[in-house]
């Protein structure tokens, strides 16, 4: 039987400092049910001591989990941070505590100003105040990759000795070469004192491309746990996908001696999911994952493809989700099959949501030949924006073309259910639309990104638009909106990132 590899998400923490990739409590508790759904072993839930909302969103998914995966929190070797995070996790039956610091002498010498003396102390102090609540207990050396080696096997050596469940070893800039970094992992196998009877993780980051074989060397040569988020989001580069590594231990697995218990065929959904989530694209070419992972242009290719599918495709779509539906989904189709198709995609509702949802659908189906599964799951989404907003754009009437001047009358609920209808011209339809909202809405920010993309093909598609905007701080915030009608989708991509800046600002006065 060969090795099992935990799979440590971390999407919700890592994935969510990409620039632009915020996600709300709500929005986290959708993507934790579908990593829950694909059988990841470790889902770390944020990082409790840097806002309300990541506290609120470690200790929901803690209760949302139950028995089916570890959830984790993510601290500095800071006192404080392992009470709030142990605080935060009381909702987990299975919590686990991260807690490190970093190892080179970059992060010595310049970030934490302290001698190797005094790393290995705070090492020791981290793991064993965190061992007080409780007893999985992860240590992380931040930027391993770039570390002294020697140094490193005694700050892990401390890890271990202080009671460390887990060992983490991250390449924390993506710098390593793959074979230096398996090298380090060997190392540690055999030179630290009772290394055997804990975990060695790999976190490694992607910003020499090289993300993903990092983190197969570090299971090739002993780890037994690979961080990773869906799509490869996470700080500059990115993080390994999650999606790689596992399809590339299902693979080569004798090889490696390894599997995972990753549900592959939930892979596609989770990418969309994230996707749709974050406002974070998926280049088409994106492994695994990518709308054309499984596409033939070439006439050699499609050849060959008929005759034999393996002859150019190495994975069978099915198992990683991409396989189309049976059922098509058009204006006669009945309530029994939205249901089922919704319920495949991993969405229920009470009866009283469903009439609701129905009759969404029947106006895109009204609009479309047939209604794709990314249809319905960006109905759904903009269904689930619009609760528990402050501002709801109700209607959008627009006139424009030459010589008209473009101009927008917009009908808004705020959220005492007083409604608004503002009037304003602007040099085109969307900058009028949004100069109306502007009339209304409490906080403005400078639109500093706007992209539109058709969510299925035909010219029928609903129009999907992210739009970022860029508060007095400096901070962004992205807004996404669906519609058969861009210029409507456009107006609620703006309404809905002003709702994530409101939101943001009261959860950091911890209203």
């Amino acid at each position: 039987m060969t090795r099992k590899i935990h799979i440590f998400d971390t999407t919700l923490r890592d994935g969510e400092q990409s620039p632009g990739a915020s996600m709300n409590t709500e929005e986290k508790l959708v993507i934790a049910q579908q990593l829950i759904r694909l059988g990841v072993d470790v889902i770390e839930a944020g990082f409790p001591i840097s806002s309300p909302g990541d506290f609120r969103s470690v200790s929901e998914i803690g209760r949302l989990a139950g028995d089916d995966c570890v959830v984790c929190g993510l601290t500095r070797a800071v006192d404080a941070d392992i009470d709030c995070a142990a605080e935060a996790l009381r909702s987990a039956k299975r919590p686990r505590i991260h807690t490190g610091l970093g190892v080179s002498p970059s992060h010595l010498r310049e970030k934490l100003h302290i001698s190797e003396d005094e790393c290995v102390a705070r090492a020791t102090h981290c793991v064993s105040y965190a061992k007080r609540y409780v007893n999985d207990v992860e240590f992380y050396a931040e930027d391993a990759g770039r570390s002294d080696q020697a140094f490193l096997i005694r700050v892990i050596q401390a890890a271990v000795d202080a009671g460390a469940t887990v060992v983490n070893i991250p390449d924390t800039t993506g710098y390593s070469m793959p074979e230096d970094f398996g090298a380090r992992i060997r190392s540690l196998v055999d030179n630290v004192i009772g290394i055997e009877n804990v975990t060695i993780a790999v976190h490694t980051h992607n910003d020499l491309g090289m993300a993903t074989a990092l983190a197969l060397q570090g299971v090739r040569n002993g780890a037994t746990q690979v961080e990773c988020t869906i799509n490869g989001l996470g700080e500059r580069a990115g993080n390994t996908a999650l999606e790689e590594v596992v399809m590339a231990i299902k693979m080569h697995g004798d090889e490696l001696d390894a599997h995972t218990d990753i549900v592959t065929r939930e892979l596609t959904r989770a990418s969309r999911l994230v996707s749709r989530i974050t406002g974070m694209n998926v280049q088409a070419n994106k492994a695994i994952v990518g709308a054309n992972a499984f596409a033939h242009s070439s006439g050699i290719h499609q050849d060959g493809v008929l005759k034999a599918r393996d002859t150019y495709e190495i994975i069978d779509p099915a198992d990683v989700g991409a396989a189309g539906s049976e059922i098509i989904l058009s204006a006669r189709s009945g309530h029994a099959a939205l249901r089922h198709r919704l319920s495949e995609l991993g969405y229920t509702f009470v009866d009283s949501e469903f009439d609701e949802v129905y009759q969404r659908f029947l106006e895109i189906a009204d609009q479309k030949k047939e209604v794709y599964n990314e249809d319905l799951e960006s109905m759904v989404q903009e269904r689930q924006r619009e609760v528990a907003a402050v501002y709801t754009l109700d209607a959008l009437q627009v006139s424009c073309g030459n010589p008209l001047v473009p101009t927008a009358t917009a009908t808004i609920t705020d959220e005492v259910g007083a409604t608004h209808v503002v009037c304003a011209t602007g040099s085109g339809p969307v900058d009028a639309s949004y100069k109306a909202i502007d009339k209304v809405v409490a906080v403005h920010g400078d639109l500093s990104e706007f992209s539109v993309k058709a969510v299925t093909r035909g010219i029928d598609a609903i129009g999907e638009v992210t739009a970022r905007i860029t508060a007095d701080d400096g901070r962004i915030y992205t807004g996404r909106g669906a519609d058969n009608d861009i210029i409507v989708s456009s107006a609620k991509a703006y309404v809905n990132a002003i709702n994530r800046m409101i939101q943001t600002a009261r959860a950091k006065e911890g209203k």
